[in-house]
């Protein structure tokens, strides 16, 4: 059995190349702040979902959606070239919703270790 499978191998290579093209090459102001954090291909290479988060409230996480919406035609021309791949998968943008859940925890925490007291060793090493 193989470590990876390609469409680990793939996903892995297209969100390095996509951020470097949200980096260096897109000039869309609403997608400044988006960072890729996991891409995962299906099992047949046709479909890329391309996980993201951006900086700021809800209205620049629709903004960003609408700007990767926008530049979609561009990204997926510079992707193919330099991916080579048979078929170019569709992209398909979701926000990624793990960091502000991860967060959303750590302030649970945080309350519950201020609520026992700082005398209290329940969380500390």
């Amino acid at each position: 059995m193989k470590p990876f499978a390609r469409s680990d191998r793939v996903g892995g290579q297209i969100q390095k190349v996509l951020s470097e093209i949200l980096l260096k090459k897109v000039k869309d102001p609403r997608l400044e702040n988006a960072r890729i954090t996991d891409v995962r291909m299906s099992r047949d290479l046709r479909i890329a979902r391309i996980y993201f988060v951006a900086s700021g409230n809800k209205q620049s996480i629709e903004e960003a959606v609408e700007g990767f919406k926008s530049a979609l035609g561009y990204v997926k021309r510079t992707l193919a070239r330099q991916l080579g791949l048979r078929y170019m998968p569709d992209l398909k943008f979701f926000f990624d919703e793990s960091f502000d859940y991860g967060s959303h925890i750590d302030k649970v925490l945080k309350a519950v270790k201020a609520d026992n007291g700082p005398n209290n060793t329940l969380f500390e090493k």
